[in-house]
């Protein structure tokens, strides 16, 4: 590869925080079972949800995928781990329908298996695949509450990826699967108001929904006031460093940013893209389209990095970008990255979509029509030339975030979870 591809680093190992008590340990005694279509501790929202439980007194049983190498069992200070040996591919439809089917019938069985010995109090689903609450039935059965926290609208992402049209027959049974998994669950768990809208407008009554925003855990991200010094303050020989992390897939717009930094390379000499993330064939393709235009000198990947690893990269960062394009998907995602770039006071240039529009106003983001390289490279542009200007974004974006904090999200959290055991959901 050309030199604008770094070396992956090796990440180092994660360590868990150590757990804080709190007075009122409402979940004492009870024991409550896990599943996500993920990593652990690599997927934040599980992550943050199991310190939450742990912290007031629960003991988690967590199944989740192996990954990275990771011990297939390992036990914690009130967790335990069971890892399942499937290898997460994006590949085609019939690719994750094998692995979601293996996944969910080697879950069951944990569950099952688990549940002759004690019972759960509470089995806490997160999606994808909705249909994944199948592995919570026999549990259920027993008189377990079941809680599914929908991450993200599988018939609109299933839209997105596979390039289908809604009224087709793969997505109507995307639906049928979605409603069906939602009414065996005693409660409902999303991101934000566009997704509470959008499920409650064709699956449940919107008294089921509860709200948690994804927000960063302030003991990793720990929240920063703007300095003019710290990024946006020009001087002589200094990178303007423009940074892009997550998952490095077409409809989170990477390609977009990289057209961005191509039309500033004359306006802005000094500016640097910098790609945090997995490697993806798409970044592959991206970077192909790097070096053939010899735009190795602005945009530089840098391989993944682990929740605390963001944290310096985002300090060094003059401004953070999301460069999505517009498609059902993105339209209403409200990007966690928003979050983490503002908590460490960094000005945020974001798609003009329904799922940001909903908490932060013209004057918090500087917001870019989705897909449209020429307005991105117009607002970095901006930002680049009134960098106090920018910085009073960071501000007032910053207070939006104070808002949502993990914290406040966090209470919100238990208490749903709290609710459920207690048959006190719809």
């Amino acid at each position: 590869m050309s030199a604008s591809i770094n070396p992956a680093p090796v990440k180092p190992p994660v360590q868990l925080h150590t757990l804080v008590p709190v007075n009122s340990k409402r979940f004492a005694g009870k024991t409550v079972g896990m599943v996500t279509f993920s990593g652990y501790p690599d997927d934040p929202r599980p992550r943050r949800a199991v310190d939450a439980l742990r912290s007031e007194g629960a003991k988690v049983e967590l199944i989740c995928l192996a990954e990275d190498g990771a011990p297939k069992r390992e036990s914690l200070e009130s967790l335990e781990i069971f890892r399942v040996p499937i290898k997460r591919r994006r590949k085609g439809k019939f690719e994750y329908a094998y692995q979601y089917s293996a996944f969910i019938s080697i879950s069951a069985a944990i569950f099952a298996w688990r549940s002759l010995a004690r019972r759960y109090d509470l089995i806490y689903v997160h999606n994808m695949p909705d249909i994944l609450v199948l592995s919570a039935m026999f549990p259920k059965v027993l008189g377990t509450r079941v809680v599914l926290d929908l991450h993200d609208p599988m018939p609109e992402l299933m839209v997105t990826i596979f390039g289908l049209n809604s009224a087709s027959r793969s997505v109507r049974i995307i639906r049928k699967l979605e409603t069906w998994s939602i009414a065996r669950a005693d409660s409902i768990l999303t991101v934000n108001l566009a997704m509470k809208n959008l499920i409650s407008s064709r699956s449940c009554p919107p008294e089921k929904v509860g709200v948690v925003m994804n927000s960063p855990d302030t003991r990793i991200f720990p929240l920063c006031s703007p300095e003019p010094g710290s990024g946006l303050a020009r001087t002589r020989g200094k990178k303007f460093v423009i940074m892009y992390h997550g998952s490095i897939v077409e409809r989170n717009g990477l390609d977009v940013a990289v057209e961005a930094v191509a039309r500033i390379r004359k306006s802005i000499p000094d500016a640097e893209l910098r790609v945090f993330g997995p490697s993806t064939s798409f970044l592959e393709r991206v970077m192909q389209d790097v070096r053939s235009r010899n735009l190795g000198g602005f945009v530089r990947y840098l391989g993944p990095r682990s929740l605390e690893g963001l944290v310096p990269e985002i300090q060094s960062c003059d401004i953070g970008v999301i460069p999505n394009h517009r498609n059902t998907f993105t339209d209403i995602n409200t990007p966690t990255r928003i979050f983490e770039y503002l908590a460490i006071g960094k000005p945020v240039i974001a798609p003009s979509t329904q799922g940001i529009l909903d908490y932060f106003d013209q004057q918090s983001l500087l917001f870019f029509e989705p897909g449209n390289a020429d307005d991105l490279a117009r607002q970095i542009e901006h930002a680049y030339m009134h960098p106090a200007e920018a910085l009073e974004f960071a501000e007032r974006g910053q207070q939006v975030y104070m808002a949502h904090q993990w914290e406040r999200e966090r209470e919100t959290l238990l208490g749903r979870l709290d609710d459920t055991v207690h048959s006190r959901i719809l």
